[in-house]
C-alpha cells in the first residue's frame, strides 16, 4: 500500500529532511478541512532548533514557500509544527559561564 503524496506534503518532507541531523523521524500529517491544508509536521526534539530557527525565521520562511506552492495548486496551506513530548526540557549548562561580580540589577 503506497501512500499518494501532494505537492505541498511532497516539498515539505523534502525540505525539512534536507536540513535536519534525524532526516528518519520527521513525519508530515496532511489534513484537509473547510480553511484549507493543514500540514503538521513532527521532527526529532534535537532538531526542533533548526526547523524553527532564531526567532523563529526558518519556520517563517517555511510557511512562505508553502503559501507559494498552494497558490500553485488553488489551495491555502498552513503548517503547525508540534512540540516535542514535555515541552523543550531543561537548558544545557553553558561552560565558562561565571556571575559578574559586583553586579547589582537596575532599579526602575
Amino acid at each position: 500500500m503506497t501512500k499518494e503524496l501532494h505537492h505541498d506534503e511532497q516539498f515539505l518532507e523534502y525540505l525539512v529532511k534536507s536540513i535536519v541531523d534525524h532526516p528518519d523521524d520527521a513525519k508530515v500529517v496532511r489534513t484537509v478541512d473547510e480553511m484549507g491544508v493543514l500540514l503538521t509536521l513532527k521532527v526529532n526534539p534535537q532538531d526542533m532548533g533548526t526547523v524553527v530557527g532564531r526567532q523563529g525565521a526558518t519556520a517563517n520562511s517555511i510557511r512562505s514557500l508553502l503559501k507559494i506552492v498552494g497558490i500553485k495548486n488553488n489551495a491555502r496551506v498552513n503548517l503547525k509544527i508540534e512540540e516535542p513530548e514535555g515541552g523543550r526540557g531543561p537548558r544545557p549548562p553553558r561552560e565558562n559561564y561565571a556571575p559578574r561580580e559586583n553586579y547589582t540589577p537596575r532599579e526602575n
